[in-house]
Formats: C-alpha cells, structure tokens, sequence
C-alpha cells in the first residue's frame, strides 16, 4: 500500500479537536431550544385565554307561547301544520260557531223582551197617573156623602150606623188615593236607570251585556295567532276534536326572540357584567359564528331554581362548582336556521368594555 501523505494527516489531526469542540455546544442549545419552545407556547396560549372565559354548556332558547282556546266546541276548520309560519292575527283553526249564534239570537230576543217591557211600563195606568184622579175622586164623592151624613145625623135623621159607614168610607178613599200613588212610584223605578249605564234601562242593559257577551264568544271561535312565529305540536289539531277552554293545543314559537342561554361557572363570573361582548359557535354548524352581547346574568344558580334544590346540610358534603345562567342576546339575522335547544359554545370577553 502506498503511504500517505504526511501533510494531509496533519491537517485532518488539526481540524478534528475543533469539530470536537462545537458537538457540546450544538447539544446546549438544542436542550434549552425545546424547554424555551414550550415556556413559550404556554406563554402564548395564557395570553389567548386571558380576558375571555368559554362553556360549552349552552343551548338556543326561544320564547314560546302555549295556544289555546277560550270557548269549549268542536274543531270544524285547521289552517297550520307544524313548522308553519303565521303573522299576528292569523286564524289557526276554527270551532263550531252554531251554538254561539243561537246564543247571540237568544241574548237579541232578550233586548227585544226588555224593550217592549219598558214599553209597557210607560204606558201603564199606575204610571199615567189615571188611577190617582179616579182615587182622588172617591174621596171628594165619600166625603161628600159623609157631610151630609154628618148633617143629617144632627138633626136627628140618620143613624150612627149609617154616620161610621160614611166615615169609613172617607178612610178607604183615602188610603186608595195613597195605594196608588205607591204603584206610580214604584213603576217610575222600574224605568229608572242607574248611575252605571245612565239612560238605559237596567233590564235593557242586562240584555245588552249578555248579547255582547255571545258575540265575543263567537267571534271566540276562530283561535288567532297572538304574535308572528312558527308552529310546534299542532298534531293535537284534528278536525272533529271536542277542545277544552283554557287547554292549550298547541304551541307557537315567537319570531324574533331566539337567544343562548349559557350555564357558566360561578370561577368565570369575577370579571363578567352585562353589555360584554360575546361569541357564539354551534354544534350543528361548526362553520357558523355569531356576534352577541351578555344581556343578563341569572340571579340564582341553576340548583337552586331546580324542582329539588341540593340540601347540602350533611356530614358527607362535597363542594360541588354550580354553574350560573347568563343570556347571550345575538346581534344580527343567523344565515342558518336556529332551532330551539340546539348545543353551543359561548365565549364572553371579559377585558374589553361593557357597552349597554
């Protein structure tokens, strides 16, 4: 084999100390490079969580009103179905409306009854005043007769008999004349009116409400939409169906009143006050983010308005984190459909400002 030469040998000897050296350095700065990456990462990822707090534990709530009729009947006529949209003031069924018309003919006999009834009170006798001038003549008759009864009987003419019967006479005379206008009256108040409904008859009145009465319990009949929305559990709705005053039948989800109500712990509450911005992501559709603002923050937890509240009066008591409903009013139209009930995630900036 041919030797080497003596001055590449020495050169290679030179160069590798050097290289030996700059390994520990390299080996330095990649073991502190990897601690440094992660101090800063979590850094980083502190100061994304700072002046927010998050819960996943949201839902959409949407104000609903149960619908129900106000008169008992039979369903003759539906209009909606589930899912339907009304305006305020839409007919959503109807019931029979025959019994409530018989009732408004009825209550209209009645007001024709008291009218004809005043009628007759005006023009009876006790109230024209005939029967008082007949009263008032028998008296001057009787108590003509009694004088000359009375004359007679001084001179000695007439017997006592025939003197008391003369002033017996005289007395029921009178107390005809006082007998009939007692009747006057006495048929003078039963035209009178009262202070309630000055100027009308009080019979007449009586037949006036009751008429009014059938008439709104018909016009009762066609069951409207109290406010624009949609329509829910309507499959109770089926024609022939005997309806229960006061039972509601179905439900309508009022347009326009979609919010989040999210449950935050009572630890996120420090810096919370209403006005705050919010963030608002759902379940349904991950791609969809809407702007809101914190309306309210509950007045109790939600253990306590629960239908049985913790009694944590025990030995074996665990302190349990409760969570708090706040109302996160949305700003703006959803280009998505929001359904009540649906999951989502709330964010809340706590460190910017309130704006009210």
């Amino acid at each position: 084999m041919a030797e080497a030469d003596p001055a590449i040998t020495r050169e290679a000897a030179s160069e590798a100390p050097s290289a030996t050296a700059r390994r520990p350095w390299g080996r330095w700065a990649l073991m502190l490079a990897v601690p440094l990456a992660l101090v800063a990462g979590a850094f980083l990822y502190w100061q994304s969580l700072a002046g927010k707090v998050s819960t996943d534990n949201a839902y959409i709530k949407q104000d609903m009103v149960a619908v129900s009729a106000e008169v008992g009947g039979r369903i003759v006529e539906v209009l909606v179905k589930d899912g339907s949209r009304v305006a305020a003031g839409d007919i959503l069924f109807r019931i029979d409306p025959e019994p409530f018309r018989l009732q408004l003919a009825e209550a209209d006999a009645a007001i024709a009854g008291a009218q004809a009834n005043v009628i007759a009170l005006s023009n009876a006798s006790e109230l024209t005043g005939t029967d008082i001038e007949a009263a008032r003549s028998d008296v001057a008759f009787a108590q003509a007769r009694f004088e000359r009864v009375k004359a007679l009987r001084d001179k000695g003419f007439s017997t006592k008999a025939d003197y008391e019967a003369a002033e017996q006479a005289v007395v029921q005379a009178r107390e005809a004349v006082r007998q009939a206008e007692d009747r006057q009256r006495e048929a003078r108040a039963r035209l009178a009116t009262g202070a309630a409904v000055p100027g009308v008859n009080p019979q007449v009145a009586a037949a006036q409400a009751q008429r009014a009465n059938a008439e709104l319990s018909l016009r009762r009949t066609e069951v409207r939409a109290p406010a624009a929305g949609r329509i829910a559990q309507a499959e109770r709705l089926q024609l022939g169906q005997q309806v229960v005053p006061n039972l509601p039948v179905l439900t309508l989800v009022r347009a326009g009143s979609t919010y989040v109500e999210a449950n935050f712990k009572e630890t996120d509450l420090a810096d919370m006050a209403v006005g705050q911005r919010a963030e608002v992501r759902f379940d349904a559709y991950p791609d969809l983010v809407l702007k809101g603002r914190v309306a309210s923050i509950g007045a109790g937890t939600g253990a306590e308005f629960s239908v049985l509240p913790a009694q944590n009066a025990t030995g074996n008591w665990v302190k349990v984190t409760q969570r708090v409903p706040v109302r996160i009013a949305l700003e703006g139209e959803s280009p998505r459909p929001l359904i009540a009930g649906l999951s989502s995630e709330v964010t809340v900036f706590t460190g910017q400002p309130a704006k009210r």
